[in-house]
């Protein structure tokens, strides 16, 4: 009954459609409507039904996803229909991204169009520029302030420079990713202007309040994201005289989801850049969505109908496009963001594993693997048309959101290993580790770290006391942590810089809108004449380039590191080392075992340890005895074959093995 209701509903939309839309050749975009208008009808009348104005909301959706198909280029609506052939496409192993700032790793767009050849010569197929939108200078949050979404920030470039990027990406087989701000605007953004001025529809495009009532009443079960430097969550307007919601900064205005008018708007924003030639749309706050008073306004159950409701209007307009949610949460509750009860993802088909890096980290500090072990067998599964985002570093700080489980399980009080792990990456140890807190605080003890990667994992300190093995310790972790996030299962993400082994930026410091903000260390402006290092022998930005180079390109090569849920992680004795083994459903032969020994130490590895968790059919299709005798593996990173003692392989400090069983 309630499919008839909404296909009536959708015949009487089709007949009031304007007529410049239905004069346009539609038959794809028809067929996909139909096919996906029962679960919009469904979630729009979930979420908007109770409205008077339910019927024009509706016809104004499908406006906006008709208009926006009218305005899809034909070479994106070639992609989008080889993409819905090929719909596993992104699962591939081919895809490696790297993540950077416009201004960081080029002087503008037209410079970043200039640089395509260095992604080539790493092996980059998929870059995320970060925000690039009109923010307010000085009131920015990193681009995250957007004040006009559809325009990009002049110091950047303009429109003409975006696409000029995207045609010269696509023509070279990258990917772009771009983002778009979900969560909020800033207080410039026109929205917020209008709402100031008395405008009382655009004032319930945000969440105001004349006095401090409803307010109060939210804070008191919503945490705090910045307690430094914006405490709370709602900021009075003098102009508006009203509290305003502003979950971030004071100047990033919280958008009110329970308005149809801010949905439509913002899939109309998220068209618009689909249309621009983006491949894939990164999502910003997308756990923030939904506010509820007496929660912590965040993962609300609507948040993810907003979602879904996105993801099926984007699949009809522009089905090649994906997204990738911003949530970085509880293990818990990120795979709910690829879509619950479901086989391909309902909302995003990819997030942030946000929980293997902070894992990684824990490993780098405490030189063993039993909290990333447990970490990782506490990941919740994913869908098997969703993939994770692996990365080492970004551009936001390192925050050590364990499950306080897993930590007992590792054998730490939880309180006590946080606190650890901020005193080891602030360098309160050895001095090796060169990172700032970020947003101590001091109530609740909590703490996030910030810095590049190279500084956080000892380069800077090695490179100052100019000590050679120091220094070879410290490309060993880079190289490691790379080697675990190129083979983990997903695609892996290189920040700007980390392939040239760059160290913190303290300039930042110097800078009246920057200062307040520790994360502008790992922010740096890249040195293209000492990145040219990279080509001189004997150099660092050689040996992690270089070593990078070649992880990629097998990496590529290896159909096992392919993501369809073909990860299985393997008990071995030894606390220092991780095991898992990537199995390769086409080609058995294919499969790989990755050993990641995170101590400074050799350790070793019992092949009888392998054998005896499955791994003989993985490695030596045969019994336990036979693994030893009967076959040869090979280390694909080297080519050469691991180094065995008395029945075990035998790993040097912060050494990775892709291993293979050859004959």
């Amino acid at each position: 009954m309630y499919e008839q209701i909404s296909h009536s509903l959708l015949n009487a939309i089709l007949d009031d459609l304007k007529p410049e839309i239905r004069r346009q050749d539609l038959r794809h975009f028809y067929t996909r409507l139909g096919a996906n208008f029962f679960a919009i009808h469904s979630l729009f009348s979930t979420l908007y039904g109770h409205r008077d104005d339910f019927a024009d909301q509706m016809l104004k959706l499908v406006e906006t996803m008709a208009m926006g198909y009218v305005d899809r280029s034909p070479e994106s609506e070639r992609l989008d229909i080889n993409r819905e052939t090929d719909h596993n496409w992104f699962l591939s192993q081919r895809w490696v991204g790297m993540a950077l700032y416009t201004n960081g790793f080029a002087d503008d767009l037209a410079d970043l169009s200039q640089k395509v050849g260095y992604f080539q010569e790493l092996g980059i197929n998929m870059v995320h520029v970060m925000p690039i939108l009109e923010c307010p200078v000085g009131k920015s949050d990193g681009g995250y302030a957007v004040s006009n979404f559809r325009r990009i920030d002049g110091r950047v470039g303009d429109l003409a420079d975006f696409q000029a990027l995207s045609e010269q990406f696509r023509a070279n087989g990258i990917l772009l990713v771009l983002d778009i701000v979900l969560n909020h605007t800033s207080d410039e953004h026109v929205w917020a202007l209008m709402a100031k001025q008395g405008d009382l529809e655009h004032q319930e495009y945000y969440y105001t309040f004349a006095d401090r009532r409803i307010p109060d009443l939210f804070e008191q079960s919503m945490p705090e994201i910045f307690p430094e430097t914006d405490p709370g969550n709602f900021t009075w307007n003098e102009e508006m005289q009203r509290w305003v919601m502003t979950v971030f900064h004071d100047y990033q205005w919280d958008l009110n989801y329970s308005h149809p008018a801010v949905f439509i708007a913002m899939l109309d924003i998220v068209l618009f850049w689909a249309n621009q030639g983006v491949d894939v749309l990164r999502l910003d706050a997308v756990a923030f969505l939904w506010k509820k008073i007496g929660s912590s306004c965040q993962n609300e159950h609507k948040a993810h109908l907003i979602l879904q409701l996105l993801k099926d209007c984007c699949q009809v307009t522009a089905p090649g496009v994906l997204f990738i949610a911003e949530a970085i949460v509880a293990p818990v509750e990120v795979a709910k963001y690829f879509g619950e009860d479901a086989i391909v993802a309902k909302e995003c088909e990819i997030a942030y594993n946000a929980t293997l890096m902070a894992l990684l980290w824990d490993g780098i500090a405490t030189k063993n693997t039993r909290l990333l072990r447990e970490g990782i067998k506490s990941l919740p599964s994913k869908l098997d048309r969703a993939t994770w985002l692996n990365y080492v570093r970004c551009h936001d700080d390192i925050g050590f959101g364990f499950d306080d489980s897993d930590i007992r399980a590792a054998g730490y009080d939880p309180s006590a290993h946080r606190r650890f792990l901020v005193d080891y990456f602030t360098g309160h140890y050895d001095d090796s580790a060169r990172g700032l807190v970020f947003m101590r605080n001091e109530a609740t003890g909590d703490a996030r770290i910030c810095g590049s990667l190279a500084s956080l994992v000892g380069l800077e300190a090695a490179l100052e006391r100019q000590d050679a093995r120091l220094t070879r310790q410290a490309i060993d972790r880079i190289l490691l942590l790379h080697g675990v996030i190129l083979s983990f299962g997903g695609i892996p993400l290189i920040y700007n810089g980390d392939a040239l082994g760059v160290l913190n930026d303290y300039s930042f410091r110097d800078d009246p809108d920057k200062h307040e903000d520790s994360r502008w260390v790992h922010r740096p402006k890249i040195n293209w004449q000492q990145a040219e290092q990279r080509k001189q022998p004997g150099t660092v930005e050689f040996e992690i380039f270089t070593a990078m180079q070649r992880m990629i390109a097998i990496r590529k090569q290896t159909s096992a590191f392919a993501d369809f849920n073909n990860r299985e992680l393997l008990p071995v004795a030894n606390d220092h080392v991780l095991c898992y083994a990537r199995s390769d459903g086409q080609q058995g032969a294919n499969s790989v075992v990755v050993l990641a020994n995170f101590d400074a130490s050799p350790q070793q590895v019992e092949l009888s340890d392998l054998c005896r968790h499955g791994m003989q059919q993985g490695l030596s299709h045969g019994a336990n005895p036979g693994f030893n005798s009967h076959c040869t593996l090979t280390d694909l990173y080297t080519g050469a074959a691991p180094t065995q003692f008395d029945g075990g392989i035998v790993l040097s400090g912060y050494q990775f093995y892709w291993l293979r069983q050859q004959g």
